[in-house]
């Protein structure tokens, strides 16, 4: 098992739990249906992906570098892809100004996503 890993899943998870909940309690009647979605979207997105750390952590004890960057891409991910889909949600009805070059990180969080899931195959591949 691989402490930083188990930390940063366990960080993740913590969140998405506020975040999962904040959603559903404090921003139901502050913002759109549509944008009610999208903020869900983020949180289902970063339990996935704290679910695929903690998973990751059993494998640390491989020393292998696939799952590192499995390690950072899945975080990136995290970062990139829910935390714009959070800023996205809340930008009509906060007015957040700088919101509107927050679109494109989006696909990018997924890539790393994607990228994180391939390393981890990889990895998987290479195991003996």
């Amino acid at each position: 098992m691989n402490k930083r890993i188990i930390l940063t899943a366990a960080f993740f998870g913590a969140l998405a739990v506020v975040l999962g909940a904040f959603g559903a309690h404090g921003l139901k009647n502050s913002i759109s249906a549509l944008d009610l979605a999208i903020w869900q979207k983020g949180v289902e997105y970063q339990f996935y992906h704290t679910f695929a750390l903690l998973y990751l952590s059993t494998f640390a004890r491989y020393k292998n570098k696939l799952i590192g960057f499995a390690y950072v891409f899945f975080t990136l991910g995290i970062v990139l892809f829910s935390g714009s889909l959070y800023l996205l949600a809340l930008k009509d009805s906060f007015h957040l100004a700088f919101a509107g070059f927050i679109g494109p990180i989006t696909p990018i969080g997924g890539l790393c996503f994607i990228l994180g899931w391939i390393s981890l195959f990889m990895a998987a591949l290479r195991d003996k």
